[in-house]
Protein backbone atom coordinates (compact mmCIF):
# COMPACT_ATOMS: atom_id res chain seq x y z
CA UNK A 1 0.00 0.00 0.00
CA UNK A 2 1.17 3.64 -0.22
CA UNK A 3 1.88 5.77 2.53
CA UNK A 4 -0.44 7.79 4.00
CA UNK A 5 1.20 10.90 3.24
CA UNK A 6 -0.10 10.77 -0.22
CA UNK A 7 -4.29 11.34 1.60
CA UNK A 8 -2.28 14.10 2.88
CA UNK A 9 -3.59 17.07 0.78
CA UNK A 10 -6.85 15.67 -0.17
CA UNK A 11 -7.20 16.01 3.79
CA UNK A 12 -6.85 19.62 3.54
CA UNK A 13 -8.12 20.79 0.18
CA UNK A 14 -9.98 23.95 1.70
CA UNK A 15 -7.02 26.05 2.64
CA UNK A 16 -6.23 29.11 0.40
CA UNK A 17 -2.98 29.79 -1.32
CA UNK A 18 -1.40 31.61 1.29
CA UNK A 19 -2.23 29.04 3.78
CA UNK A 20 -0.98 26.32 1.88
CA UNK A 21 2.54 28.96 1.80
CA UNK A 22 2.15 28.91 5.29
CA UNK A 23 1.92 25.12 5.40
CA UNK A 24 5.09 24.86 3.26
CA UNK A 25 7.32 27.36 5.12
CA UNK A 26 6.46 25.09 8.76
CA UNK A 27 7.19 21.60 6.73
CA UNK A 28 10.34 23.85 5.83
CA UNK A 29 11.30 24.27 8.95
CA UNK A 30 10.34 21.07 10.65
CA UNK A 31 12.53 19.72 7.42
CA UNK A 32 15.91 21.42 8.59
CA UNK A 33 15.44 21.37 12.25
CA UNK A 34 14.81 17.44 12.21
CA UNK A 35 16.41 14.28 11.08
CA UNK A 36 15.66 13.12 7.89
CA UNK A 37 11.68 11.90 7.82
CA UNK A 38 10.35 10.75 4.41
CA UNK A 39 6.64 11.66 5.65
CA UNK A 40 7.77 15.38 5.91
CA UNK A 41 8.78 15.53 2.64
CA UNK A 42 5.96 13.62 0.84
CA UNK A 43 3.80 16.55 2.85
CA UNK A 44 6.39 19.15 1.72
CA UNK A 45 5.88 17.66 -2.02
CA UNK A 46 2.24 17.69 -1.76
CA UNK A 47 2.13 21.28 -0.91
CA UNK A 48 4.03 22.23 -3.84
CA UNK A 49 1.73 20.18 -5.68
CA UNK A 50 -1.46 22.45 -4.59
CA UNK A 51 0.66 25.15 -5.12
CA UNK A 52 1.73 23.95 -8.54
CA UNK A 53 6.13 24.54 -8.20
CA UNK A 54 5.82 21.17 -10.56
CA UNK A 55 10.19 21.46 -10.02
CA UNK A 56 10.32 21.93 -6.25
CA UNK A 57 8.07 19.34 -5.87
CA UNK A 58 10.00 17.26 -8.32
CA UNK A 59 13.14 17.62 -6.47
CA UNK A 60 11.60 16.31 -3.60
CA UNK A 61 10.35 12.95 -4.85
CA UNK A 62 14.09 12.25 -6.17
CA UNK A 63 15.95 13.49 -2.73
CA UNK A 64 13.17 10.77 -1.33
CA UNK A 65 13.77 8.25 -3.87
CA UNK A 66 17.32 8.71 -4.11
CA UNK A 67 17.64 7.65 -0.35
CA UNK A 68 14.56 5.07 -0.38
CA UNK A 69 14.52 3.70 -4.10
CA UNK A 70 11.38 1.52 -3.38
CA UNK A 71 9.27 4.54 -1.64
CA UNK A 72 6.19 4.30 -4.06
CA UNK A 73 4.12 7.53 -2.66
CA UNK A 74 7.57 9.16 -4.25
CA UNK A 75 7.42 6.96 -7.57
CA UNK A 76 3.45 7.32 -8.48
CA UNK A 77 4.03 11.17 -7.33
CA UNK A 78 7.00 11.85 -9.20
CA UNK A 79 5.25 10.36 -11.97
CA UNK A 80 2.39 12.46 -12.31
CA UNK A 81 4.75 15.46 -11.64
CA UNK A 82 6.58 14.83 -14.86
CA UNK A 83 3.59 14.27 -16.53
CA UNK A 84 2.44 17.60 -15.36
CA UNK A 85 5.82 18.72 -16.70
CA UNK A 86 4.94 17.13 -20.16
CA UNK A 87 8.65 14.68 -19.56
CA UNK A 88 6.01 12.21 -20.42
CA UNK A 89 8.85 9.52 -21.50
CA UNK A 90 10.24 10.04 -17.52
CA UNK A 91 6.80 9.80 -16.26
CA UNK A 92 6.38 6.21 -18.19
CA UNK A 93 10.09 5.26 -16.69
CA UNK A 94 8.31 6.04 -13.16
CA UNK A 95 5.07 4.49 -13.96
CA UNK A 96 6.63 1.38 -15.36
CA UNK A 97 9.12 1.13 -12.23
CA UNK A 98 6.44 1.55 -9.95
CA UNK A 99 4.02 -0.93 -11.36
CA UNK A 100 6.72 -3.59 -11.43
CA UNK A 101 6.96 -2.81 -7.37
CA UNK A 102 2.93 -2.73 -7.03
CA UNK A 103 1.43 -4.33 -10.59
CA UNK A 104 -2.01 -4.28 -9.68
CA UNK A 105 -2.37 -0.82 -9.00
CA UNK A 106 -5.35 0.69 -11.04
CA UNK A 107 -4.28 4.31 -10.41
CA UNK A 108 -0.62 3.95 -11.79
CA UNK A 109 -1.94 1.73 -14.44
CA UNK A 110 -4.62 3.98 -15.46
CA UNK A 111 -1.81 6.86 -15.68
CA UNK A 112 1.00 4.92 -17.35
CA UNK A 113 -2.17 4.60 -20.14
CA UNK A 114 -2.96 8.43 -19.90
CA UNK A 115 0.61 9.48 -20.55
CA UNK A 116 1.66 6.33 -23.26
CA UNK A 117 -1.78 8.40 -25.48
CA UNK A 118 -0.37 11.38 -24.61
CA UNK A 119 3.26 10.12 -26.38
CA UNK A 120 0.80 9.17 -29.02
CA UNK A 121 1.49 5.29 -28.32
CA UNK A 122 -2.38 4.46 -28.55
CA UNK A 123 -2.08 0.93 -28.96
CA UNK A 124 0.64 0.78 -26.45
CA UNK A 125 -1.96 2.54 -23.90
CA UNK A 126 -5.17 0.41 -25.00
CA UNK A 127 -2.65 -3.11 -23.70
CA UNK A 128 -2.95 -1.33 -20.14
CA UNK A 129 -6.13 -0.58 -20.52
CA UNK A 130 -7.23 -4.46 -21.23
CA UNK A 131 -4.32 -5.36 -18.65
CA UNK A 132 -5.98 -3.53 -15.54
CA UNK A 133 -9.62 -4.70 -16.96
CA UNK A 134 -8.06 -7.90 -16.01
CA UNK A 135 -6.92 -7.34 -12.85
CA UNK A 136 -9.88 -4.96 -11.95
CA UNK A 137 -12.69 -6.14 -14.03
CA UNK A 138 -15.43 -3.79 -11.49
CA UNK A 139 -13.89 -1.10 -12.57
CA UNK A 140 -16.29 1.50 -14.76
CA UNK A 141 -13.53 4.03 -15.13
CA UNK A 142 -11.38 1.83 -16.58
CA UNK A 143 -13.74 0.56 -19.26
CA UNK A 144 -14.86 4.14 -20.00
CA UNK A 145 -11.35 5.04 -20.28
CA UNK A 146 -10.80 2.74 -22.75
CA UNK A 147 -13.99 3.04 -24.29
CA UNK A 148 -13.04 6.86 -25.21
CA UNK A 149 -9.82 5.13 -26.85
CA UNK A 150 -11.41 2.80 -28.73
CA UNK A 151 -13.61 5.22 -30.01
CA UNK A 152 -10.75 8.09 -31.29
CA UNK A 153 -9.15 5.07 -33.40
CA UNK A 154 -12.63 4.09 -34.16
CA UNK A 155 -12.89 1.17 -32.99
CA UNK A 156 -16.51 1.64 -32.43
CA UNK A 157 -17.58 -1.70 -31.99
CA UNK A 158 -15.42 -2.97 -29.06
CA UNK A 159 -15.91 0.93 -27.93
CA UNK A 160 -19.63 0.28 -27.64
CA UNK A 161 -18.89 -2.62 -25.35
CA UNK A 162 -17.06 -0.71 -23.25
CA UNK A 163 -19.47 1.45 -22.50
CA UNK A 164 -22.25 -1.14 -21.99
CA UNK A 165 -20.23 -2.41 -19.41
CA UNK A 166 -18.94 0.83 -17.48
CA UNK A 167 -23.08 1.84 -17.36
CA UNK A 168 -23.71 -1.94 -16.26
CA UNK A 169 -20.97 -1.09 -13.34
CA UNK A 170 -22.72 2.56 -12.69
CA UNK A 171 -26.29 2.61 -14.14
CA UNK A 172 -26.62 5.91 -12.92
CA UNK A 173 -23.69 7.72 -14.06
CA UNK A 174 -25.36 10.33 -17.06
CA UNK A 175 -21.82 10.45 -18.78
CA UNK A 176 -21.45 7.10 -19.48
CA UNK A 177 -25.15 7.17 -21.23
CA UNK A 178 -24.36 10.51 -22.79
CA UNK A 179 -21.47 9.11 -24.17
CA UNK A 180 -22.69 5.79 -25.76
CA UNK A 181 -26.03 8.05 -27.21
CA UNK A 182 -22.79 10.68 -29.19
CA UNK A 183 -20.80 6.63 -30.02
CA UNK A 184 -24.49 5.20 -31.24
CA UNK A 185 -25.14 8.52 -33.48
CA UNK A 186 -21.84 7.69 -35.25
CA UNK A 187 -22.59 4.71 -35.66
CA UNK A 188 -26.01 5.49 -37.28
CA UNK A 189 -27.57 3.77 -35.08
CA UNK A 190 -30.05 6.28 -34.40
CA UNK A 191 -32.59 4.54 -32.71
CA UNK A 192 -31.02 3.60 -30.30
CA UNK A 193 -28.95 6.72 -29.55
CA UNK A 194 -32.64 7.86 -29.04
CA UNK A 195 -33.60 5.52 -26.63
CA UNK A 196 -30.01 6.55 -24.66
CA UNK A 197 -31.20 10.17 -25.14
CA UNK A 198 -34.89 9.50 -23.85
CA UNK A 199 -33.37 7.94 -20.20
CA UNK A 200 -31.46 10.65 -19.72
CA UNK A 201 -34.19 12.97 -19.86
CA UNK A 202 -36.62 10.06 -17.66
CA UNK A 203 -33.74 11.01 -15.23
CA UNK A 204 -33.90 14.80 -15.22
CA UNK A 205 -31.51 15.97 -17.67
CA UNK A 206 -32.24 19.49 -19.44
CA UNK A 207 -33.55 19.14 -23.28
CA UNK A 208 -31.76 22.20 -23.86
CA UNK A 209 -28.33 19.89 -22.71
CA UNK A 210 -29.11 17.43 -24.96
CA UNK A 211 -30.19 19.40 -27.88
CA UNK A 212 -27.54 18.82 -30.71
CA UNK A 213 -27.71 14.85 -30.12
CA UNK A 214 -31.32 14.99 -30.35
CA UNK A 215 -30.87 16.80 -33.12
CA UNK A 216 -28.51 13.91 -34.87
CA UNK A 217 -31.00 11.56 -34.34
CA UNK A 218 -33.51 12.83 -36.78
Amino acid sequence: MLSASLLWSADTIAQTPQQWRDSLATLNKQIEQTAYSSDLYLRKAAVNIELQQWEYALETYSDILRKEPGNLAALYYRAFVNGKMRRYDLAIDDYRKFLGISPSHLEARLGLAYTLIKTGKRNDALDQYSLAIEQHPDSAVTYASRACLEEEMKHYETALYDWDKAIALQPANNDYLLSKASLLIKMEKKEDARKCLGELLRRGVARADLEELLRLCR
